[in-house]
């Protein structure tokens, strides 16, 4: 896992946009929720460890 983190270190250095590591916004769970003005989506981490984002 820290080896994980070290390279999203590393990409998230290089970046120029803001950048977030998932597994910060999911807190050790699987899923966050996003507010965006009045609507509200679900982030979620599956098993495989994609991201998916719904409304």
């Amino acid at each position: 896992m820290s080896e994980t983190r070290s390279q999203s270190t590393v990409k998230t250095e290089q970046c120029s946009l803001p950048c977030h590591n998932a597994e910060d916004l999911v807190e050790g769970g699987q899923s966050a929720h996003i507010l965006l003005g009045d609507q509200l989506y679900t982030l979620r981490i599956t098993r495989a460890g994609k991201l998916i984002l719904t409304k």
